[in-house]
């Protein structure tokens, strides 16, 4: 096998391995800044505003909306994320957690209130 030809075949085996494996191209998408969520759910909807600060594939931020205010914490793995929170709504300590995809300036997926006791779904965009 000529050099060329072999060095050929081991670039087309690393570029393979990297697709099957996601490790090579799968960079996270950038999540930082300000953003309008639009949630529904069966019992009602809500437009909670979303502040996230990203290092890597960790996230980290505020919610604001129905259940006041809350830190979050979650990741972006390529254009999936996911965070969760828990919020304090009349006493009770209330768990949700959002699972979805990124494109660019915007947002959605589902969200799980209360351990799954409610769900819908969301999106958002990113505030320019």
């Amino acid at each position: 096998m000529h050099r060329s030809t072999a060095w050929r075949v081991a670039a087309a085996a690393l570029i393979v391995s990297g697709l099957a494996g996601g490790t090579i191209l799968a960079q996270a998408a950038n999540v930082t800044g300000d953003w309008t969520f639009s949630v529904q759910t069966d019992q009602g909807s809500g437009t909670p505003a979303i502040t996230f600060k990203q290092d890597g594939e960790a996230i980290t931020g505020t919610y604001a909306g129905t259940f006041g205010s809350a830190n979050l914490k979650g990741t972006v793995k390529g254009s999936a994320i996911e965070f969760s929170f828990t919020a304090d709504a009349q006493g009770q300590a209330v768990d949700s957690v959002y699972r979805g995809t990124v494109d660019k300036d915007t947002m959605k997926g589902t969200v799980a209130i209360a351990g799954g006791q409610l769900n819908g779904t969301f999106t958002a965009s990113r505030k320019k």
